[in-house]
């Protein structure tokens, strides 16, 4: 036997496994969610229905669940990503011999276990917010949920932005205040543009981060609930048809969001390339012209 016959088999077995692996548990419930029995099963497929789909539909526990996440999702976003941002300015600027400690300040939330981020967030803000006076505002478990997540998404954030952050050309800066731009539009004008593409990437994993957490939320959320709170109520019950019909729903608009996000990239890839080869040919009839 050729030994590129070899590797080529060894390839090729391993990506099989790899994708049957990875993409295995979401096909199952996927035909789960159409299969007629009241509990999850592939095989053998007694009928195909939307039944659980309907249930899923009119079931106002999930979808309370469902709308706290996603407002929950939306405030961590508009909390973790500017502290996310001024981390990753301040990371630029301190020291170098202050820098490796700023770091393990920073990143020492994303070590720490959700359960201990979760409750040390709600023994805090409730001493807290009663020396403030705010307790009413404050002490609510969406408000906790939120400032939990925030503790320790805030340092993804910031690690997603460093990584820009540091191919930035501090010149870009250095010239805009040269021709008399302030510091507030050099940074509005200049440093934000550059860092729009990373901003946009940790706005998303915050979301999806905040979407799915579990372990600080179970504690932090009291007597709210969210979708992942409300799952795991509903699987120590036994699992239904229902969470797969979920499951098959987001499965589905994720493949939709990331198809449309590759459609307008291409788009936007195909518009500059056609810019780019209009002003190459533009600056060659010039010059032609010239001569």
């Amino acid at each position: 036997m050729k030994q590129p016959f070899v590797t080529r088999f060894a390839v090729s077995a391993y990506m099989v496994l790899f994708f049957v692996f990875l993409l295995g548990p979401l096909l199952v419930m996927a035909v789960s969610a159409f299969n007629t029995p009241d509990y999850p099963q592939v095989w053998p497929i007694e009928g195909l229905t939307f039944q659980w789909f309907r249930e899923l539909a009119t079931d106002r526990e999930m979808l309370q669940g469902l709308r706290t996440s996603v407002v929950i999702g939306v405030f961590v976003v508009l909390l973790a990503v500017p502290l996310g941002l001024a981390g990753a300015i301040v990371m630029t600027q301190v020291f170098r011999t202050s820098r490796s400690f700023y770091y393990f300040v920073i990143v020492a939330p994303v070590l720490t276990p959700g359960i201990v981020i979760g409750i040390s967030t709600v023994v805090f803000w409730r001493d807290f917010s009663g020396l403030l006076g705010l307790r009413n505002l404050i002490y609510s478990g969406s408000v906790l949920t939120v400032l939990a997540q925030s503790s320790f998404i805030a340092s993804y954030c910031m690690l997603i932005i460093m990584a820009r952050l540091q191919r930035f050309d501090t010149a870009l800066e250095e010239a805009a205040l040269d021709l008399g731009a302030s510091y507030s539009q050099s940074f509005r004008d200049v440093l934000l543009p550059f860092l729009r593409p990373a901003l946009a990437s940790s706005a998303m994993l915050a979301f999806l981060s905040s979407f799915e957490n579990y372990n600080a939320t179970t504690f932090a959320i009291l007597s709210d609930k969210t979708m992942t709170t409300v799952l795991a109520g509903r699987v120590r019950l036994g699992s239904s048809p229902t969470i797969s019909a979920l499951a098959t729903v987001i499965v589905g608009l994720t493949i939709i969001a990331a198809l449309v996000f590759e459609i307008v990239k291409r788009r936007k890839q195909r518009k500059t390339l056609w810019r780019e080869k209009m002003a190459f040919e533009a600056e060659a009839a010039e010059l032609s012209a010239q001569h």
